[in-house]
């Protein structure tokens, strides 16, 4: 028996020896990529003429700071090869312009020119129908607890639509995104739905809806997928690496992350009754 004692107190030391250890996880680094956060987006009622395009690059997994990318040559041209340039504001990574002209259905060119690389990519203004009510119902989900909030629009018939739908809670610092194809309800009333069983009464709810082309449908689909659907932002770091529209023109290996997209947006705030 006493045998047994000090062969079990052994074994419990070596394992709270062993929680000691330090383990050096050895993370590799890639070459950064350069990123591209190109959505344009045309709030209805408003000109739409003021637009900004982020330049960013990637960086290794301790580094909480994201790298911002100067001095590059960035503008979008129309079908009538008007050009509209965008302006950094110094040493922020961010490109201004003040004059872009949105025309539902116009084809649109992208170019990003830096560190001897170009970057293009090609992308229409896609409408979108009117937020026309918002119903609030407090016994949704399956276990009846959870706020649901339905925001109404009627789909435009016979083209095929295609939808980005956005929800931000004043009491959560995640947005909500999910898309969705008119397949089953064209020319028809539908509604975008934002379910939260964390929310009171008083809280404000921001309701964006984008109508978005076939391909950054797609595109979305597969980035809302790898952020957990309705209960994440499909704009964090993605546990792969999703390909967007933008094609590098000097290295096609070398291809920037991103989208270029454009909108027209209707937005809607509701106060949780």
């Amino acid at each position: 028996m006493r045998k047994i004692q000090l062969f079990f107190v052994l074994i419990v030391a070596i394992l709270f020896n062993s929680c000691e250890d330090v383990i050096n996880v050895n993370l590799n680094t890639a070459s950064p990529k350069l990123v591209i956060e190109a959505a344009i987006n045309w709030q209805k009622g408003t000109l739409g003429n003021v637009q900004i395009i982020k330049l960013t690059t990637t960086s290794d997994f301790y580094n909480n700071a994201i790298p911002t990318v100067s001095g590059a040559t960035v503008f979008i041209s129309n079908s009538s090869n008007t050009k509209f340039n965008f302006i950094e504001k110094p040493n922020t990574g961010q490109y201004e312009c003040d004059n872009f002209i949105p025309v539902i259905n116009e084809t649109y060119h992208l170019t990003v020119i830096t560190n001897g690389q170009t970057y293009t990519a090609t992308e229409s203004l896609k409408s979108v129908a009117p937020i026309t009510k918002i119903v609030q119902n407090n016994q949704g989900g399956f276990a009846g607890n959870t706020i649901e909030i339905k925001s109404f629009y009627n789909d435009p018939a016979p083209e095929n639509n295609f939808y980005l739908f956005k929800h931000v809670y004043s009491n959560q610092v995640k947005s909500n995104y999910y898309v969705d194809k008119d397949t089953f309800f064209q020319g028809n009333e539908f509604f975008s739905l934002s379910r939260n069983k964390d929310v009171k009464v008083g809280d404000k709810v921001v309701i964006s809806h984008f109508g978005i082309s076939q391909a950054y449908y797609s595109y979305m689909s597969i980035l809302v997928s790898i952020a957990g659907s309705n209960n994440g932002s499909p704009f964090q770091s993605p546990p792969a690496t999703v390909r967007g529209n933008i094609i590098n023109n000097t290295n096609f290996d070398n291809f920037a992350l991103g989208y270029f997209s454009l909108s027209e947006v209707d937005t809607q705030n509701y106060v949780v009754q």
